[in-house]
């Protein structure tokens, strides 16, 4: 019906027709520029490969002598045909997600991706097809939002690359030209992939500790490519994820917790939050080495399993030094609802007032409020401040080669020294009569690579190998790095110890050769090259 003006309030703006736009190519800027952080991408990518049903995810760096190439993410999951990376490459393609799914805008993907790397590449194979990819670049964006299909042959060759992963089906999801790879000073690879890596490992161990609790194999390793014309790749790193728990203490820091409120949240109904409260002065990595504590505070929203927001009290009360101690589990409803909405990048939950109103009206099956559960986390911060704490002298961290959950261990019992470059633990050719060596200008504790298999019954072994022999020189050289003046007193102990090490070792190996078995030595553990 024609439109006719009238004084009265039109509910609804009157129209007279519709056109499709299409997004113009500048849309790609805003595209690329979303505000990702580097593990925030990463784990965006992640829960791509959770929602095809993966249960085996490797997240890996590629580098050459100079410089890090790549980061390529592989997965076991179902794959996509042809049909499926077309839709899975096509900007704002809409899509239908399970309620069980990770995914939500369909915009994950492309934007996590091309706000790190100028170029996307995505290859896939499920178990009735054959492999196929789709690369997209900033220039193809910009070129109308040109997507380029990839050799066939390329995407088979990938695939098999990575078959210790891929058997029947998966994808692999490339990145290239990563701009903060192209930031890397030739010779700091080393540093920045040390950094990287353990930022990366800490938000993904705490953002899919659920998940790795049920059994996600999920690993970061380090590649060297050789000089790129059909030369040996080694491994340099790799790093099984281990779960970070926010809420994993072995005692609560008061008694008769974690408890179970009931809030009555208008336009969603009854929203459960389990109450935790840490112990006082907690050493462990879910306490202490997820971020500063002030922040962790509060509430932490669950999706499907997934972490969705770490700490925050959503506008319900202002972080308080007193409530470090207090952290509240929360899984949000499975349906859509006007009340709590997330973040394109699933770092953050937003919130309406029906939620804290809820809250402050929270109750546990006893009849206790909220609010005496804040109490209650007041008064064990006041206890714990009254407790005397022996001070341990900082340590330099161990770093690469070091396994990483005896790393973690070494974290939540010893504090760091800031500033400090990891120590690394590199098996390298070394003259007969040394067992060990230093290179304290790098932070590096050497050891003789004619010893290796020794510590790997008889095998090459994997990056992290031999870690019980790596802790305890870990253990005793830690405090030969850092120094000023190089006494002659500590080199003398280095030699000697050397010198009774070798002794060992040598002892070892004999009885090996002669088929002694070794009851008091731990076996040591091994990776797997993953390609």
């Amino acid at each position: 019906m024609p439109y006719k003006s009238s004084a009265a309030w039109q509910y609804d703006v009157p129209t007279t027709g519709s056109t499709h736009l299409p997004p113009d190519a500048g849309y790609g800027k805003a595209l690329t520029n979303q505000g990702y952080g580097f593990e925030v991408a990463v784990a965006d990518l992640i829960d791509n490969s959770l929602d095809a049903g993966a249960d085996e995810i490797v997240v890996h760096f590629l580098r050459d002598a100079e410089r890090i190439l790549t980061l390529l993410i592989i997965d076991n999951g179902r794959g996509m045909d042809n049909a499926g990376l077309d839709a899975a490459m096509t900007v704002g393609k809409r899509r239908d997600y399970d309620d069980d799914s990770l995914g939500m805008y369909g915009t994950g993907l492309k934007a996590a991706s091309l706000s790190h790397a100028s170029s996307l590449t995505v290859v896939s194979r499920t178990r009735r097809t054959r492999a196929a990819g789709r690369r997209l670049t900033a220039e193809g964006i910009e070129d109308g939002f040109r997507c380029d299909t990839v050799d066939p042959r390329y995407a088979q060759d990938l695939v098999d690359r990575y078959d210790g992963v891929i058997e029947w089906q998966g994808t692999v999801v490339r990145w290239d030209r990563v701009r903060t790879f192209e930031t890397v000073a030739r010779g700091q690879s080393d540093q920045y992939l040390s950094k990287a890596i353990s930022r990366l490992e800490t938000h993904l161990g705490l953002y899919f500790h659920r998940f790795l609790r049920k059994g996600l194999k999920l690993d970061i390793a380090v590649w060297d490519v050789g000089d790129g014309d059909g030369g040996q790749w080694e491994e340099l790193d790799h790093i099984s994820v281990e779960p970070l728990d926010p809420f994993g203490y072995k005692v609560p820091g008061r008694a008769r917790y974690p408890r179970s409120f009931t809030a009555p949240v208008e336009g969603v109904g009854e929203v459960t939050l389990t109450a935790h409260i840490w112990p006082a002065k907690s050493k462990q990595a879910g306490f202490r080495q997820i971020g500063a504590l002030a922040e962790r505070q509060g509430f932490y929203f669950y999706r499907n399993d997934r972490l969705v927001q770490a700490g925050g009290w959503n506008g319900l009360r202002s972080p308080e030094g007193h409530l470090v101690l207090a952290r509240v589990e929360v899984d949000l409803p499975a349906k859509p609802n006007g009340v709590f909405s997330l973040d394109v990048k699933k770092e953050g939950v937003t919130v309406t007032p029906a939620f804290t109103l809820g809250v402050e009206e929270s109750v546990d099956a006893a009849g206790h409020t909220f609010q005496a559960y804040l109490l209650d986390t007041e008064a064990a911060y006041r206890d714990g401040s009254k407790r005397s704490e022996i001070t341990r002298k900082p340590v330099t961290p161990p770093g690469k080669g070091f396994d990483p959950k005896v790393k973690r261990v070494v974290k939540e019992e010893l504090p760091e020294k800031p500033g400090e470059e990891p120590i690394a633990f590199v098996w390298v050719p070394l003259p007969d009569d040394r067992f060990f060596d230093l290179d304290r200008e790098a932070n590096a504790v050497l050891l003789n690579r004619s010893f290796r298999e020794d510590f790997n019954d008889g095998r090459r072994g994997g990056s992290n190998d031999a870690p019980v022999t790596k802790t305890l020189l870990y253990l005793l050289l830690e405090d030969c790095f850092g120094l000023g003046r190089w006494e002659k007193a500590r080199q003398d102990r280095v030699d000697y110890w050397n010198t009774i090490l070798l002794a060992s070792v040598r002892v070892q190996r004999e009885r090996r050769e002669r088929g002694v078995s070794c009851p008091s030595l731990p076996a040591t553990v091994t990776t797997t090259p993953i390609v």
